[in-house]
């Protein structure tokens, strides 16, 4: 294995009561040799990946952390996840910026959303270290072919942009989702992206440029919070986590181009896609095993 992990014990530690216990700091992760860079480069073209359909609609992670877990299978998870997120939110935050040049972003009525699900997702983080997401599995893969039906029922549903304003019930509505989903990131985490982009489109009356980009400013915050907490205790791979922010950033600059350039009629046929491919793996990960 091409990441050489050293540490003056061994792990995963046991505590008395049979609990894992991670290590919180490695001593030294480094690339050993030449023969890592295979490993590194799967890697790196799967963060290039991630960020473009991310940047898009959502749902990088499908790409991005299975790679991880594939190429590093003896790393513990938290430092994968970690490293997952960090990379994330610089491609998302360059997905910010690029729309922002040519979208008109509602920043006045997203900032005390972003305030929100930052302060849920951390929540959300902090809850699933002491209850297991797993139970929560099953739900995933139902609640996404539910956005999936009606969307494909309702086949002008985000087509036309005429968005309602940042208040009433429907808001409020909104507004306790946008929460939840920000907790749900924090805990769980799969198909956040595309939640987000419902709630715009379906109570903001958002077409799915504007959602796209709407959802990708609330990442930044969900992302954030995510790394936060697990950058605080070690759990980020920061060698291999800013070759992946790089590419992660080319792949999101060039997903926003291709969203600019095909608008919404483009975006909700990959999301569509990305959200059907969500469902399959979300799927096998609940019922199949991960």
């Amino acid at each position: 294995m091409s990441l050489i992990l050293r540490r003056n014990c061994t792990f995963p530690l046991l505590s008395r009561s049979g609990t894992i216990l991670l290590p919180r700091l490695f001593d030294v992760i480094a690339i050993s040799d030449l023969s890592a860079f295979p490993d590194l480069a799967l890697v790196l073209v799967a963060a290039f990946g991630a960020g473009l359909i991310d940047s898009m609609v959502g749902g990088g992670g499908l790409i991005q952390l299975p790679a991880l877990f594939g190429v590093y299978p003896n790393v513990p998870p938290p430092y994968l996840l970690g490293t997952s997120k960090f990379s994330g939110i610089f491609g998302t935050a360059s997905a910010v910026a690029r729309f922002a040049r040519r979208i008109t972003i509602p920043w006045r009525a997203l900032l005390p959303l972003a305030a929100a699900v930052l302060v849920t997702s951390l929540f959300g983080a902090w809850v699933a270290t002491r209850v297991a997401p797993e139970i929560f599995r099953p739900l995933v893969p139902l609640m996404l072919v539910a956005v999936l039906i009606y969307l494909i029922r309702r086949k002008d549903l985000g087509a036309d942009h005429a968005p309602r304003a940042f208040e009433g019930r429907h808001h409020f509505h909104g507004a306790l989702l946008i929460a939840g989903i920000g907790f749900y990131d924090g805990f769980f985490g799969p198909g956040t992206g595309s939640f987000l982009m419902f709630v715009f489109v379906r109570l903001y009356g958002f077409d799915f440029l504007n959602a796209a980009a709407c959802a990708r400013v609330l990442n930044v915050a969900t992302n954030a919070a995510a790394l936060t907490y697990f950058a605080s205790r070690g759990y980020v791979l920061w060698h291999v986590g800013l070759g992946m922010a790089i590419c992660n950033v080319a792949g999101s600059l060039a997903g926003t181009r291709l969203a600019l350039r095909g608008g919404s009629v483009l975006v909700r046929k990959i999301f569509i896609v990305v959200v059907s491919a969500l469902i399959l793996r979300t799927a096998w990960t609940a019922f199949a095993g991960p």
